[in-house]
């Protein structure tokens, strides 16, 4: 399992990487996914997730729509437009920063 702090800074390009793909999910939802992606190797805690998500709706960069499922409420969280644009942006950024990691890493790779 990576540590946590490793990829605590990546938590909402992931979370808003996933919602970029999936449309809407809930907390949850995230979390397993996550953790099926990556056969294991990354968890994330409610403790970690629902910050993330409350910081993402108050920037604008995602909504939430209820729905009942099973008679119980239940919050799916969804990408705003502005939320789209920043998600390709971040996904940008992080494949240069990787890029960058792996040269840093591995200096015979070339950079190009």
């Amino acid at each position: 399992m990576i540590k946590n702090s490793v990829y605590k800074g990546s938590l909402s390009t992931i979370v808003m990487k996933l919602l970029n793909d999936n449309g809407q999910m809930y907390g949850y939802q995230i979390t397993r996914e996550v953790e099926e992606i990556t056969a294991g190797k990354l968890k994330i805690t409610e403790g970690a997730l629902y910050p993330v998500l409350h910081k993402l709706e108050a920037q604008g960069l995602l909504n939430v729509n209820m729905e009942k499922v099973n008679n119980r409420p239940r919050k799916y969280y969804f990408l705003t437009e502005k939320g789209k644009k920043e998600t390709v942006s971040l996904l940008s950024d992080m494949r240069s920063f990787i890029q960058n990691m792996e040269v840093l890493l591995n200096p015979g790779i070339s950079n190009g």
